[in-house]
């Protein structure tokens, strides 16, 4: 198993370089000349060559990416065309923002759908209800359940704030109930492709001859559930939570804007607004590197749940 593990992180670093030039090569060659951008739509031909000189932009698309990864290699990632204020800083208070709010998310996803799937009660009296959840979670969008939570919650019942996000110093509660909203809307369609993956491999599962086996030595419903069917039933959630993370931060992007949230999302619609092309790079940048590091961290989530993988 260390083996494999060294094997999949040696791939790491090669894997990111190459995808990332891909994603820099496609995005220059999609919006143009950032000289352009900058300069805006009046822009002289003169005055797009001068900056194109001043900046490097003029050199083969190669030599562009090992300078600018160069730079971001020692935290420099250029500036912002609409705010001219350093990348690196205005992603130091988005990031935080986002991964919370993708942390809380993915977490009542995979608890929800895994404990109320296991649970035997559960399957047998919330199990319409459970199923109810998952088919809305998949097929109301994003901006509409949280737009229905904001008027259902705030506007109606009066239980939570409409919009917004407090951090932490202005006291735990606080925070977390600026936070119910927004993790429940961004978790919903996770929950709901959760439980049915899992669900339908859980029921394959104790369909095997170990599981009548284990009830017949006299284990109780529950242990069996916990301890033998749903080991052998998570896989395909952990692969399914590996290819899911690029949809969550498109999920990310919605949501943060519906409820106010300072987050990459916010940051990554103003910056298309404004053809911010630093912002946008970095921004994909850094989906690229958590969609590769979290199918490694799959990988080795595999050999750890399923003893069978690691020869």
């Amino acid at each position: 198993m260390t083996g494999l593990i060294a094997f999949r992180l040696a791939l790491l670093v090669p894997s990111l370089v190459l995808l990332t030039f891909l994603l820099f090569a496609c995005v220059t060659g999609v919006l143009g000349s950032p000289a352009a951008m900058m300069l805006g739509q009046d822009a002289t031909p003169e005055a797009i060559e001068r900056i194109d000189q001043q900046y490097g932009f003029d050199r083969p698309i190669v030599m562009q990416y090992v300078g600018w990864l160069q730079r971001a290699v020692h935290g420099d990632f250029g500036r912002s065309y609409a705010t001219r204020q350093p990348v690196a800083a205005m992603l130091t208070t988005a990031i935080p923002v986002t991964l919370e709010l993708s942390a809380w998310s993915i977490l009542l996803a995979v608890s929800a759908a895994l404990i109320l799937n296991s649970i035997v009660w559960a399957r047998g009296i919330l199990g319409p209800v459970t199923a109810l959840l998952a088919i809305v979670g998949i097929t109301v969008p994003n901006f509409i359940l949280g737009t229905g939570l904001i008027y259902l919650l705030s506007v109606r019942l009066h239980w939570l704030p409409t919009t917004g996000w407090v951090p932490w110093s202005e006291g735990a509660r606080t925070h977390l109930v600026h936070l119910i909203m927004p993790v429940l809307t961004l978790s919903a369609f996770y929950f709901g492709s959760y439980s049915m993956v899992y669900r339908a491999q859980y029921r394959a599962t104790y369909r095997q001859a170990y599981i009548r086996v284990a009830q017949a030595k006299g284990l109780s419903d529950t242990r069996v559930s916990f301890r033998h069917a749903l080991p052998n039933s998570v896989l395909p959630v952990i692969t399914y939570l590996g290819i899911s993370l690029g949809q969550l931060m498109g999920g990310a992007v919605v949501t943060e804007n519906v409820f106010s949230i300072p987050g990459i999302g916010g940051l990554f619609v103003n910056a298309i607004g404004s053809y911010d092309f630093p912002v946008m790079l970095v921004i994909g940048m850094i989906i690229l590197a958590a969609v590769t590091v979290m199918n490694i961290a799959v990988d080795i989530a595999y050999t750890i749940v399923n003893p069978q993988l690691r020869t």
